[in-house]
């Protein structure tokens, strides 16, 4: 089993930045691909970014391209995400994700591993 606690969250003004962080315990293991997802109210969790064992592929949703940036330390086990010129639509808990088992990353049921969530709340 691994565990994944995210923290960073919080109220930010829109045009503001946050850093989340995640770090991962238990059964770690570098080589898994990990990510964040994001769930707004009364909407669908939704992928957000991820990035591959060694740091050297990013993949990131659409509405997020160009703000956020993901990356990792192996050496900490964990993740952070760099979310910058935020947006009230960006509210939402953000979830640390772990070991993609399929090639839709996209799809929240092909990770095996989540975070509890950490709330973002973006004010205008």
């Amino acid at each position: 089993q691994v565990q994944l606690v995210e923290s960073g969250g919080g109220l930010v003004q829109a045009g503001g930045s946050r850093r989340l962080s995640c770090v991962a315990s238990g059964r770690t293991d570098s080589s898994y691909a990990v990510g964040w997802f994001r769930q707004a109210p009364g909407k669908e969790r939704a992928f957000v970014a991820l990035v591959n064992w060694n740091g050297s592929n990013m993949h990131y949703g659409d509405s997020v391209k160009g703000r956020f940036t993901i990356s990792r330390d192996n050496a900490k086990n964990t993740v952070y995400l760099q979310m910058n010129s935020l947006k009230p639509e960006d509210t939402a808990v953000y979830y640390c994700v772990a070991q993609l088992r399929d090639i839709n990353y996209y799809d929240r049921t092909n990770w095996n591993y989540w975070g509890q969530g950490t709330q973002v709340t973006v004010s205008s």
